[in-house]
């Protein structure tokens, strides 16, 4: 299918691999020797954003909600369709490589957002909130830029899903849910207390439209360093 591998089959060299080398996505097993697949992934994520998709043979809810609030990106269980496993692949690697635009107040192409404090500049996939660089995975950012096209409107939960992970979501699947509580750890409350993106119960997600812009204590990104 076009992808270059390279397979490791323990913990240790796995870890050891993914941070020496710049891989482009990691598809990683829990169950693997030595130190398992979440401690694999903690020590990942500590120097890292790079794709991670995580496999496991038990496939409990708990395991995917703990490899996702861990940072992995997308989750799935083994046995799978190896077709379904691609699809996962080519979604996550759209989204790495894809620089998207979107429209500012004046009508004008821009793959930058910024909305109050808060800059989201899709040409090199970083998050910057009043000046500091704020790291996030794939499916983080992929999320927040699609609250952030349409601020103080809802999107549904399932329009997330098809946008960040490219697929529908499963019964009792909370990748999204998920995904929201990691940026709202991330990014806390807006200056004035208010919660940056709301649940609409039973329905999605609303990023909050900021009641000024910029905020107090804004930096502009030229001057971040």
């Amino acid at each position: 299918e076009g992808f270059i591998l390279t397979s490791v089959h323990d913990g240790e060299r796995g870890r050891d691999e993914a941070l020496a080398v710049n891989y482009d996505l990691i598809v990683l097993d829990v169950m693997l020797p030595g130190i398992d697949g979440f401690e694999v992934l903690r020590k990942i994520r500590k120097e890292t954003t790079v794709p991670v998709l995580m496999l496991s043979a038990r496939g409990d809810e708990v395991d995917r909600i703990v490899g996702l609030e861990m940072g992995a990106d997308d989750y799935l269980a083994k046995p799978f369709n190896p077709r379904e496993l691609l699809a996962r692949l080519n979604a996550i690697q759209r989204r790495s490589h894809e620089s998207p635009v979107s429209e500012n107040s004046n009508g004008l192409q821009s793959d930058t957002i910024i909305l109050g404090d808060l800059i989201v500049d899709a040409s090199t996939m970083q998050v910057y909130l009043d000046g500091r660089k704020i790291p996030f995975t794939v499916a983080e950012f992929s999320l927040l830029r699609e609250l952030l096209l349409t601020p103080g409107q809802v999107v549904e939960r399932e329009k997330l899903a098809l946008k960040v992970l490219g697929r529908d979501l499963a019964s009792f699947d909370r990748s999204i849910d998920v995904h929201i509580a990691s940026i709202r750890k991330k990014l806390g409350r807006m200056v004035d207390g208010v919660e940056r993106i709301k649940t609409i119960r039973g329905v999605g997600y609303m990023y909050t439209h900021p009641t000024l812009s910029p905020v107090p204590g804004y930096t502009d990104i030229r001057n971040v360093q």
